[in-house]
C-alpha cells in the first residue's frame, strides 16, 4: 500500500512518516510504503485515481480531488489546528503578531496551502489589493521530490521572497540561519481565533477503501495513534527517523520539533473542527454546501482515536 505526502523533510505529516518508519504499520499488518508527491492536490489526485491509498496532508485539501466531500473521507488527525507559521525577511524588522508587516510584500505559499493564509489576512483585516500583497508560489518549488519549506527558507535567504506560509521545519531552518523572523505561529495562539480550525493534518482515504476494507482503515489509525503515543514518549525517536530521510542537518532537528509539537499529537477530529473548516472552505470558495460530520469524517472509528 501507498501512503501520500506532500513534504517530507518537515515535522507537518511527520506521525504518518514515522508510522511507516517506525514499524507500526507494519506492526498492524500492513505493508506501507511513502510517496512523496507535491503540492497537496495531487496527493489527494492520486488517491483518487487509485495510484495510493492513503494521504496524510491538509484536511481541507481533500476537496481538491473530491468536491463537497464526495468518495472520500477523513481517519484521523496526525496533530490539531492549522500548522503553518508566516515567517518575514529578518531584515524587514517583523514583530510577532505583526500582521500588517505584508502589506507591500511577496509572500511564498503552495498550491492551496496559501488559502489558509489569504482567509487568515482578511479576517485580519488587509486587504491583498489595496495592500498589494502578493502571495504566490515560490521561485523553485515545482516539480518532483520539492520539499516546500526548505525551499521556501532558501528563497528567503536568497531574498527571492519577503516572507513565507510554510512548515516547521522551514521556519526552524530561517530562523537559525538569522534571515527569518517569525510572524504568526497560529497553532500557538496568534491570528484571529478561527484560523485554527482552517485546517489540520489529518489521513484521509476513500469511502471504497473504507467500505470495501474497513479492518485496513482501522489498522492504519491505530498505527498513526501508536506513533503519536510512541513520539509522546520518547520524542528523540524522531531524530533515527530524521536519520534515514532528511538532510544530515535537519535530522537533528526534527525531534525539537516533534517535541513542541506533542501538545497537539492528538487523533481526534471533532465536529467543531469541521465545522470550523466548512466553514473556512465555503469562504475560499472550495465548498458550496453545508457537509455533515459523518460526511467528512469516518466517525465509525472514532473509537480509535484514543487508543
Amino acid at each position: 500500500m501507498k501512503l501520500a505526502v506532500p513534504d517530507l523533510i518537515s515535522n507537518s505529516y511527520f506521525p504518518a512518516v514515522a508510522a511507516v518508519e517506525l514499524g507500526f504499520f507494519e506492526e498492524e499488518g500492513l505493508d506501507v510504503t511513502l510517496e512523496l508527491i507535491f503540492p497537496v492536490d495531487r496527493c489527494y489526485q492520486a488517491m483518487r485515481e487509485g495510484a495510493v491509498d492513503f494521504v496524510g496532508g491538509s484536511a481541507h485539501s481533500v476537496l481538491a480531488a473530491f468536491p463537497e466531500w464526495e468518495h472520500a473521507k477523513l481517519l484521523c488527525a496526525q496533530a490539531q489546528g492549522m500548522y503553518w507559521f508566516l515567517v518575514m525577511r529578518a531584515d524587514i524588522g517583523a514583530t510577532r503578531g505583526d500582521v500588517a508587516i505584508v502589506r507591500g510584500r511577496r509572500i511564498g505559499a503552495a498550491p492551496w496551502v496559501d488559502m489558509g493564509l489569504r482567509r487568515l489576512l482578511t479576517a485580519a483585516d488587509i486587504d491583498l489589493e489595496r495592500d498589494h500583497v502578493t502571495i504566490a508560489p515560490v521561485p523553485g518549488a515545482a516539480g518532483p521530490g520539492v520539499n516546500f519549506g526548505l525551499t521556501a527558507a532558501k528563497a528567503l535567504e536568497e531574498g527571492r521572497i519577503d516572507g513565507f506560509w510554510a512548515n516547521g521545519m522551514g521556519t526552524e531552518v530561517a530562523v537559525r540561519r538569522g534571515v527569518g523572523t517569525v510572524v504568526l505561529d497560529v497553532r500557538r495562539g496568534d491570528g484571529p481565533e478561527p484560523c485554527f480550525n482552517y485546517t489540520m493534518a489529518c489521513v484521509a482515504a476513500t469511502d471504497r477503501l473504507i467500505d470495501h476494507s474497513p479492518e485496513t482503515a482501522a489498522a492504519a489509525i491505530r498505527a498513526i495513534v501508536k506513533t503519536q503515543a510512541a513520539l509522546k514518549q520518547d520524542p528523540t525517536r524522531a531524530t533515527g527517523v530524521g536519520r534515514k530521510l532528511f538532510p544530515p542537518a535537519e535530522a537533528e532537528l526534527i525531534a525539537e520539533l516533534v517535541r513542541r509539537d506533542l501538545p497537539f499529537y492528538d487523533a481526534g477530529i471533532s465536529a467543531a473542527f469541521v465545522t470550523g473548516m466548512n466553514r473556512f472552505a465555503r469562504d475560499v470558495g472550495i465548498l458550496r454546501g453545508e457537509v455533515p460530520y459523518e460526511k467528512a469524517v469516518a466517525t465509525r472509528f472514532a473509537g480509535l482515536w484514543k487508543g
